[in-house]
This record gives structure tokens, sequence and C-alpha cells, in this order.
């Protein structure tokens, strides 16, 4: 069973930067999409940005600009560049795989806090 983990989550200042990743347990036969989802208490789980097996990119309004989604297909990594991060930013962040007639995967989070 393949799994994923993020990294890289932490505590920042507004206007702040973070890079979060997304490595597989195993290399992953393509052609698979993948995004990057958060979620804050009491709220759905958000998809923010996603990226395909051939690397077209799709951002929702309140990250593009700011975020930039990109992976590594050779080591099996995705990636999220966050720049010019705000306070509503907050949350735990998941990474997901999707691939055609199987289950998405999904990692276990990394805490993303924008705070002064």
């Amino acid at each position: 069973q393949v799994h994923l983990e993020e990294s890289g989550g932490g505590l920042v200042q507004p206007g702040g930067s973070l890079r979060l990743s997304c490595a597989a347990s195993e290399a992953i036969p393509r052609p698979y999409n993948m995004g990057w989802f958060r979620q804050v208490p009491g709220k759905e789980r958000e998809r923010i940005a996603d990226i395909t097996d051939g690397g077209d990119t799709y951002y929702i309004d309140s990250v593009r600009g700011r975020f930039t989604i990109f992976r590594d297909n050779d080591k099996n990594i995705l990636y999220l560049q966050m720049n010019n991060l705000r306070p509503e930013d907050t949350a735990v962040y998941y990474c997901n795989l999707q691939r055609v007639y199987l289950p998405d995967l999904w990692g276990r989070g990394t805490q993303v806090s924008v705070s002064s």
C-alpha cells in the first residue's frame, strides 16, 4: 500500500513563506493527478491547488498568485510553495493523489500556522 507523507509545515509570521512537500513511499505508475487540500476545525476540507499528470495547474482564487504547486515525477514528490502567507491560511494541509479506477490516496496532514 502506497503512503503519502506531508512535511514542511510550521509557524510563520504573516507575509512569510513555507514550502510543503508530499512524498510517496514508493514509485507510483503514471498517469496520476495530485492536489493540495486544507482544513480548519469545524469546516470541510477545501481543495486549494491541483496539478495534472501533464503539469497543468489549478488554484482557488484566494491562493492564486501566492501559492505554486509543482511536482517531481522522478522522485514522486509533490510541492506547494506558499508565499505572502496570511493568518487565514492557517490550517492542516493535506496532499491527495488521484488515479483512474483506484481510490484516492491521502497524507496525514501537516499543520501550517500563520501568526504574529
